[in-house]
């Protein structure tokens, strides 16, 4: 192909394309050492994105994709998993170099005997954050175990839930005015692409904006773009998120939780898609600095 050397592979060419949309440079792109992290950010998968795949196989794709933690969910660890099954998770993330973080979305009422069991096995995974859909009267149990545990509820919007509906937490203005008054380990875990979504029902929010009015209740972030035309997830700069700035809000706001890459698009194949977005996210954070 005239102009381009043999180097320069059609996987370049899109990911030079996606990188553009971002605000970024090919030469910036084509440098990029694969060998880098994230700065201070600490990033993996939600286990979600390879809902399809079993469990190893969800770690070996997510290590493959060069990262290192995960937010797991339902799909590849129940809950109610013996001390003996999370022992082998466990052995099995660290024989592929993979942390677990978090853990969701669970729900959560006021029954603190319920949600203890939520907690207990947060603790016995090791993770430090749980994203979850709370009742809105499960505050006040939440606050006592929160502390107890010192694992952070994250509560994580869904977006709209049908044509004529937005999830009961589907933005900061409701999320803030519900937790400002609990313990500070209650918070958010925002998911981009659902904030996104909302613009399908008449709300449009910036994810950027959300992580600023959040402020230090922010725990977790799902790292999506999303195209409402064709309601699909997509590589990041090919729909409307800025990633740029959600890193600089995250930055503003000191963030010190976890982002999960989270890709719902071609739940048969998303590999090839996640490590586009792995590329292109540790290129915006050397841009962002």
């Amino acid at each position: 192909m005239s102009g381009f050397s043999s180097a320069f592979s059609r996987r370049d060419f899109l990911r030079a394309g996606s990188a553009a949309a971002l605000g970024l440079t090919v030469s910036s792109i084509l440098r990029a050492d694969p060998k880098d992290g994230f700065g201070e950010f600490t990033v993996g998968a939600q286990s979600y994105t390879f809902r399809n795949f079993n469990l190893e196989q969800c770690i070996k794709r997510t290590a493959d994709a060069g990262l290192k933690h995960m937010e797991f969910c339902n799909v590849h660890v129940k809950t109610n998993s013996t001390p003996e099954q999370i022992k082998a998770v466990k052995k099995l993330c660290s024989d592929y170099g993979i942390t677990p973080v978090a853990f969701g979305v669970e729900h959560f009422s006021k029954n603190t005997d319920a949600n203890r069991k939520l907690f207990d096995f947060g603790k016995d995974l090791g993770i430090k954050h749980l994203s979850a859909d709370p009742d809105p009267d499960a505050f006040d149990s939440l606050d006592k175990l929160v502390d107890e545990y010192k694992i952070s509820i994250a509560i994580h919007p869904h977006g709209p839930q049908g044509k004529n509906k937005l999830h009961r937490w589907y933005c900061a203005d409701v999320i803030l005015p519900a937790v400002k008054d609990h313990h500070p380990l209650i918070g958010t875990c925002i998911d981009t692409g659902h904030i996104i979504r909302c613009a399908q029902l008449g709300k449009d929010l910036k994810p950027e904006e959300e992580v600023r009015k959040m402020g230090a209740r922010n725990f977790g972030l799902h790292l999506k773009d999303h195209d409402n035309k064709k309601d699909t997830d997509v590589v990041y700069g090919k729909g409307v998120l800025n990633v740029p700035e959600v890193l600089k809000a995250l930055k503003e706001v000191k963030f010190k939780g976890y982002i999960s890459i989270e890709y719902e698009a071609n739940p048969a194949d998303p590999s090839p898609d996640v490590k586009e977005c792995v590329v292109l996210l540790k290129d915006a954070i050397k841009n962002v600095g």
